[in-house]
């Protein structure tokens, strides 16, 4: 410390109450050393700056939405950030990569959220959230911190990445990559406008890519080389398919029509992905998870996943949040927690859910969906709703569905033939599993008012809480990569989370945490 201690020498100037104050006043304790030691296991000296204090920095950098270089500038200039984290009048702080130093740690221990997780444990003792069994899960898309790529742009980079990182790899390519001088700076030099030549080059490279793959040496790779070509196969099949007239062994390609599945939106950072959040709109990026309790506002779990795929879907990722919970709870979300094998799971688990069901869409617009028929999945019978009964057959395929066909002679002469069915033949009902469980779940948000009422009471304050999340300017991500970004995600909660325990009255007396203030 250089210059006399802040806190003690300006105490009456840092407004009580704030997360300042409480920083100064308990941050040996909400952060001790040993907190931190596995960090730094050597015994060759000690860190140059405390992790303590790069905790409360990192703490407070999250909580205000600041770049590394700004928030080095708090700490020099402010004498809030100066008591907060311990500095003294006269100290300069530190450089502000030895923030990225201090995360990068953090991020590859293992225990990387433990700043979290002690903001959790004194949530913990203040019970706070005793008593309180219902939790809101919830989800948003965060911008990415790298540029959308086009697929030449791609190409490109990959290839020039796997030049770099592999041994070797710089001979083959001087002898089978012809399409581009990939030594040079950008693009290739075409007329971007002509349609034809965009074509011919994304074909060109596309084979320099299989080519310069199916040529490297045998040989073990580190992981940054095998990443570059793990990078360089996804690149190279994730935008083209085969061109007019190719049998796909040709080695003719074109730029495919459409978008692949969980598709890399860039090179530079290959776990971004495109998100839909609705059918028109779209982002790159990540996706935010959290689960919090409504009554006080408490974020009990994050997670961050890549935008897209089917293992960072919302009601996949949303079990997890729920992993630690303790007793049966009541579980509300919306539409994207409300699939079949999720609402499985928490039922088998003693939750109740409160989550919204998707509506059914009709076969024909403002006709008959499935729950307009009686169906027996025991008794395996299906009647439609003119009373005709058809048999439930066994399930098939590869997503299990049983079927019901309601044959032609059947249908002929319904006056509801028109509200079921555009078949000209036979009416086709299609079951899929848990038929009973989801049925069940829909005639229940439909028609009982205690379940309306609690989800529409409870269920809002979650959005609150990612509001809160994204504020000011947090929305776009300043790392790349998953794991830096969910190291972030849980440092931003942690500081939220601090905050609001703040603001409902935290204190810490005769060596107890505790709120000084009803919580209702």
């Amino acid at each position: 410390m250089i210059g006399p201690d802040v806190w003690e020498l300006c105490r009456e100037l840092i407004p009580a109450g704030s997360v300042f104050a409480f920083l100064a006043e308990h941050r040996a304790v909400l952060f001790p050393a040993e907190m931190f030691a596995d960090m730094y296991p050597s015994a060759n000296g000690r860190p140059s700056m405390p992790p303590q204090v790069l905790a409360a920095a990192v703490v407070l950098q999250s909580l205000h939405g600041l770049s590394d270089f700004e928030t080095v500038q708090e700490l020099r200039c402010d004498l809030r950030w100066k008591a907060a984290c311990g500095l003294g009048l006269h100290d300069t702080a530190f450089d502000p990569s030895l923030l990225s130093y201090f995360r990068r740690r953090l991020a590859r221990s293992a225990r990387p959220h433990r700043i979290f997780d002690a903001v959790r444990k004194v949530v913990r003792a203040t019970g706070v959230l005793k008593g309180k069994q219902r939790r809101a899960l919830d989800s948003t898309v965060l911008d990415d911190a790298v540029a959308t790529q086009d697929t030449i742009t791609q190409l490109v980079s990959a290839i020039r990445a796997v030049i770099r990182a592999v041994p070797g790899a710089s001979d083959v390519a001087a002898r089978q990559c012809t399409a581009h001088d990939y030594s040079s700076p950008g693009k290739p030099r075409i007329a971007w406008n002509d349609e034809e030549a965009r074509a011919a080059l994304a074909d060109a490279l596309v084979g320099d890519a299989l080519r310069l793959l199916g040529h490297l040496p045998n040989q073990d790779l580190g992981e940054k080389a095998a990443n570059a070509v793990g990078l360089l196969a996804l690149v190279a099949g994730q935008d083209v398919e085969p061109a007019d007239g190719s049998n796909g062994q040709d080695g003719r390609w074109r730029i495919s029509r459409g978008t692949a599945s969980e598709r890399v939106v860039s090179t530079v950072d290959p776990d971004s992905r495109h998100v839909h959040k609705t059918r028109s709109h779209y982002q790159d990026g990540f996706k935010a998870h959290l689960a919090m309790e409504p009554e006080t506002g408490l974020v009990t779990a994050v997670e961050l996943t890549p935008g897209a795929g089917p293992a960072h879907h919302e009601a996949v990722i949303g079990l997890g949040l729920l992993a630690d919970e303790d007793g049966p709870l009541d579980v509300l979300g919306d539409t994207a927690y409300c699939t079949t094998e999720a609402r499985a799971a928490l039922t088998a688990a003693g939750h109740r859910l409160f989550l919204k069901p998707a509506p059914l869409r009709p076969v024909v617009p403002g006709g008959f969906t499935v729950d307009d028929f009686a169906i027996d999945t025991t008794g395996n019978t299906v009647v439609c709703p003119r009373g005709r009964t058809a048999e439930l057959r066994p399930p098939s395929g590869m997503r299990h569905q049983r079927k019901a066909v309601f044959t032609a002679e059947q249908c002929v002469g319904c006056e509801l033939r028109n509200r079921c069915t555009k078949a000209r033949a036979d009416r086709i009902v299609t079951i899929r599993p848990h038929h009973d469980l989801m049925a069940d779940a829909r005639r229940q948000a439909a028609t009982d008012s205690g379940w309306q009422d609690t989800y529409r009471r409870w269920r809002p304050p979650v959005e609150r809480a990612v509001a809160w999340l994204v504020h000011r300017g947090n929305r776009r991500l300043r790392y790349r990569g998953t794991i830096q970004n969910n190291t972030w995600l849980h440092h931003r909660a942690a500081a939220l989370n601090l905050r609001r325990l703040i603001n409902l009255g935290l204190t810490r007396t005769n060596h107890t945490w505790h709120l000084g203030m009803a919580t209702g």
